[in-house]
């Protein structure tokens, strides 16, 4: 489940001046397509500022939780650049305008709705930083689970957290929870931290890994209604992969839309010693 670098195969693999004639090709999206060149910024104001400019992020509720979360805080270099970075264990923190566009595919389910506290699974959580974000949107009492398959990891999220008041705040509170398991089996909860309901589902789930398939016990674990935003590989070989958004209706409904293509590292064991 490492987190990974996660942006077009576009930008990857094409010369600037054709990535536009075949982004239609691929079916992705122009906002998307917008990359570092445009977006990174000398503050992480300005950073937020640019992906709001070129479409990336649209909804103000979303570029306020960016903004309160300073990325300086979980990249280790060059923090307001729009690209992706190392933060070791074969992992990375993902480019922001990636994470700007998982927020936007989700936010009717991150944002309060005024009757239970919403329950949000990052699988994959890294550095920590799109957890924080995604604890910023969900509102008082609410439950984000950052999950990671590698200690190490998991410890560097919540270190990275503890770097600012609000997040040792919300940690404090227990509103935002670093864990370890095996992300294809998703996370059950303690009972006390339960919904109301007393059922262990997530609002919303994100995936930082790309999968080989949308693992059933990811789709159970999701609320009615619930959305999913998760990376799958195209082939056996995992040299293309789409990102898909899953969402299930009140009746338990399942759909699945396939958004964009992009590179990830794969949904894997831990490596071993």
């Amino acid at each position: 489940m490492h987190p990974t670098a996660t942006f077009p195969l576009l930008a990857l693999r094409c010369p600037w001046w054709t990535r536009r004639v075949l982004s239609l090709q691929r079916s992705v999206t122009r906002r998307h397509v917008i990359m570092a060149w445009t977006c990174s910024g000398e503050s992480n104001t300005a950073l937020v500022e640019n992906m709001a400019k070129n479409g990336l992020i649209t909804d103000e509720r979303v570029k306020d939780a960016f903004v309160k979360v300073d990325r300086a805080h979980y990249a280790p270099v060059r923090p307001y650049e729009d690209s992706p970075q190392s933060i070791g264990h074969r992992a990375t923190i993902s480019a922001p305008h990636m994470h700007a566009a998982a927020v936007e595919h989700m936010l009717p389910y991150l944002v309060p709705t005024g009757t239970c506290p919403r329950r949000i699974l990052d699988v994959g959580s890294g550095s920590g930083y799109l957890t924080h974000i995604l604890a910023e949107l969900s509102g008082p009492d609410s439950l984000v689970v950052g999950l990671e398959h590698i200690v190490e990891l998991r410890d560097l999220g919540s270190r990275n957290m503890s770097r600012s008041e609000d997040g040792q705040r919300l940690l404090a509170e227990g509103r935002v929870k670093f864990c370890v398991g095996d992300g294809r089996l998703g996370w059950i909860e303690a009972s006390a931290s339960s919904s109301p309901d007393g059922s262990n589902s997530w609002d919303a789930i994100h995936v930082g890994a790309s999968a080989r398939e949308v693992h059933p016990e990811l789709i159970r674990q999701l609320k009615a209604p619930g959305c999913m935003f998760i990376p799958v590989d195209d082939d056996s070989y995992g040299d293309s992969q789409h990102v898909w958004k899953i969402e299930k209706d009140q009746q338990g409904q399942v759909t699945q839309k396939r958004l964009f293509g992009v590179r990830y590292v794969p949904l894997t064991d831990a490596p071993r010693p």
